[in-house]
């Protein structure tokens, strides 16, 4: 069976889907993979550097302890909403698609974002609970079915919600896999199983104790192919109590996909509901009717 060829992108901001910038500089959205192998940056450890099963499962539980612990603990659990400016870029088969586009970034957890794009900030996509809404000149509509199931995946799958959710749900299964490389870095590879049999793994850096990198797969209900996403957390900085990444980078099947750099985070500003909400006003497949 061949490969998925990568999805062409026409965005800056997610890594597959997310028709967003359609315009010009073609650049982005945000929020959460295996017909193609992994980036080279992480090695496989060997099976048996793993402990046996019941103290494989405290190893693991230890380790995502830990690094939640040093990414600010209760204040990193108890965050409520995160305001962010930026840069992001887009890339196709590892190459920039554009210049970059600035971006505003706000989330109220657990399911609310709202993403501002361009310096007139006149391009925005919002996403309260399942549904999403692109907001332009032309109006409000709602997303594609498909960008937003890849919305949606990418948010079940956070690094945020695997360590604020995920890992406390009855039913869930810790694998510790031995040490590994991830993004050059000496790491503690860990498996988080949930009930629904579904999985993220967590590459935790051994000296510093903090995530640098996250991989899910998942299949495509339309070719049955296994794609994997993975995300490179960089450049931590502690910022009200919280160690941040001010880098992430993010890859689809093995190539990279986007890259997010933040000026600026903030937490706790108190977001009000009101910048999450959006009702569609057009449908983007009704064409206008030419004038006589």
């Amino acid at each position: 069976m061949s490969a998925r060829p990568m999805q062409p992108l026409s965005t800056i901001w997610t890594s597959n889907g997310l028709k967003a910038m359609r315009f010009v500089f073609a650049v982005l959205v945000l929020s959460v993979v295996s017909a193609a192998p992994a980036p080279s940056q992480t090695s496989s450890p060997a099976s048996q550097n793993a402990p046996p099963a019941n103290d494989n499962a405290v190893k693991a539980r230890a380790i995502l302890d830990q690094a939640i612990q040093t990414l600010g603990g209760s204040a990193y659990l108890n965050v409520q909403d995160v305001s962010q400016t930026g840069r992001t870029y887009s890339f196709h088969r590892g190459e920039a698609t554009g210049p970059g586009a600035p971006f505003w970034r706000f989330l109220k957890y657990p399911d609310r974002e709202r993403i501002e794009l361009t310096k007139q900030r006149d391009i925005a996509y919002v996403y309260n609970g399942i549904k999403g809404y692109e907001i332009t000149f032309k109006g409000t509509t709602g997303l594609d079915a498909k960008i937003l199931a890849d919305y949606l995946r990418r948010r079940d799958h956070s690094l945020e919600a695997v360590l604020r959710g995920w890992i406390n749900e009855p039913g869930v299964a810790l694998f510790y896999e031995g040490a590994a490389v991830a993004a050059d870095k000496p790491a503690d590879q860990v498996t988080i199983l949930n009930s629904k049999n579904d999985s993220v793994t967590l590459y935790v850096d051994s000296n510093l104790h903090l995530p640098v990198k996250k991989v899910f797969t998942w299949r495509d209900p339309e070719d049955n192919l296994r794609n994997t996403e993975e995300e490179i957390y960089d450049a931590y900085r502690p910022t009200q109590g919280i160690m941040t990444p001010y880098s992430i980078t993010r890859f689809y099947n093995g190539e990279m996909s986007n890259q997010r750099f933040l000026n600026t985070v903030t937490y706790n500003n108190g977001l009000a509901d009101s910048m999450f909400e959006a009702k569609a006003t057009y449908d983007p497949s009704t064409l206008p009717q030419k004038k006589k």
